[in-house]
């Protein structure tokens, strides 16, 4: 008989409920979903993904809860894929249904998302994920996936624990996706796909929402577009670099050949800006910037982007504490 897993999901959008349908597969899971703005439909009528690639599927988790700490159980697995807006807070919320033995695995944007949780749990073992799947939730509860469907996984090498134990954790997680019937692949250093992402996160991201035009649009409207955005990733490339992370500059050649190929996208930034929400900005742009100045990198179009992006932030949070 196989042993039960207890696995809690903490973000409940669209990547978080693509990855809750992935993991409701595997007949051992015991799945616990953390939701918040869309508590109500999914406690009533469970998660609906509707998938291009899976089809269409109605998820039952075995607990709803509004916060972590009303599950009242010590998790294996616990799967944080909410935005990675204000990330030292998270922990604390994770407290109480955290131990020693609980992975901790991040599926989310951004660059040094592993520091306040590796702060936190100190004896946790840290799986730390690329995805790139498109799936949108425009109705509470209900997540449509298109086609696209990857994932880079590796360790966050904790130096407390024994590599074998790390690896076992991290080969059962792995055993959950296969027979989740996922794409993925495991990594030896995910930080290389995490700051590729980044790469081009901090382009695409940012222009689209700052000028509110689709990636296509945007590579068109002037014959400065394509260079400033080529000078931008080759920017946080310069800071991935000095960091030790080692990225090669013909990524941009083929970051900017997969957008060419791709009719014109907006972004998840863009689409929270839309909609009044913060940004999530600090693991995206916050990170490099901090790092560049830090180690004395030339940054001067990743800086402008980014300050131009915090008076956006600031403004979206004024006009939500004005509605408050």
């Amino acid at each position: 008989m196989s042993q039960q897993i207890d696995v809690l999901l903490y973000g409940l959008g669209a990547i978080g409920s693509f990855y809750a349908f992935i993991l409701s597969r595997c007949k051992e899971v015991r799945l616990t979903v953390v939701a918040r703005s869309n508590y109500e439909a999914v406690k009533e009528n469970g998660l609906k993904v509707v998938s291009q690639n899976h089809g269409e599927h109605v998820v039952k988790p075995f607990k709803v809860v509004k916060t972590p700490a009303e599950a009242e159980l010590t998790f294996d697995y616990i799967v944080c894929a909410h935005k990675a807006i204000g990330q030292d807070a998270v922990p604390a919320q994770l407290q109480a249904v955290t131990g020693d033995k609980t992975t901790i695995v991040l599926i989310q944007n951004g660059v040094g998302n592993e520091d306040p949780f590796r702060a936190a749990f100190p004896r946790c073992t840290i799986l730390s994920c690329v995805t790139w799947v498109g799936a949108v939730q425009n109705t509470p509860g209900v997540t449509n996936h298109t086609k696209s469907e990857d994932m880079q996984i590796g360790l966050f090498p904790n130096p407390d624990l024994e590599k074998a134990t790390e690896k076992a954790r991290l080969d059962k997680f792995t055993a959950l996706l296969t027979e989740g019937k996922t794409v993925f692949q495991v990594v030896d250093n995910v930080q290389v796909q995490r700051w590729e992402k980044v790469v081009w996160n901090a382009a695409w991201n940012s222009i689209t929402t700052l000028t509110m035009l689709d990636t296509q649009t945007w590579l068109k409207s002037s014959e400065d577009a394509m260079p400033l955005t080529r000078k931008l990733m080759a920017e946080v490339i310069d800071v991935a670099q000095k960091y030790g992370v080692p990225l090669e500059y013909e990524l941009i050649d083929r970051l900017v050949n997969k957008i060419l190929a791709m009719p014109g996208i907006g972004s998840s930034m863009q689409t929270d800006c839309k909609n009044g929400r913060p940004l999530e900005l600090d693991v995206i742009l916050g990170t490099p910037v901090r790092k560049g100045r830090e180690l004395g990198v030339s940054i001067p179009t990743v800086e402008t982007i980014y300050v131009l992006l915090l008076g956006v932030d600031r403004r979206l949070e004024n006009a939500l504490s004005a509605n408050l």
